[in-house]
């Protein structure tokens, strides 16, 4: 069983995308050749600016409905 991770990146024009994975590096390949999220399509580069390991995907989807319910500035404190 492959780990989930929930990670964010910092757009270019500074704003965040929460987004889970199994693998991030392959997911920010996406994101940055515009076949991730609608979200990220036209806002590259992208910076990965946080990464937390979890146990599952339900487990992942969860902490992402959290940190998706934090504001811009706890989201830059994690």
């Amino acid at each position: 069983m492959s780990a989930w991770y929930v990670y964010i990146v910092e757009c270019v024009d500074l704003t965040l995308y929460t987004g889970i994975t199994t693998n991030i590096a392959r997911r920010l390949k996406e994101h940055e050749a515009g076949k991730g999220a609608k979200y990220t399509k036209g806002r590259a580069p992208l910076k990965l600016i946080y990464q937390e390991e979890c146990k599952d995907r339900s487990s992942a989807s969860k902490r992402e409905l959290e940190i998706k319910a934090l504001s811009k500035e706890q989201k830059l404190l994690l």
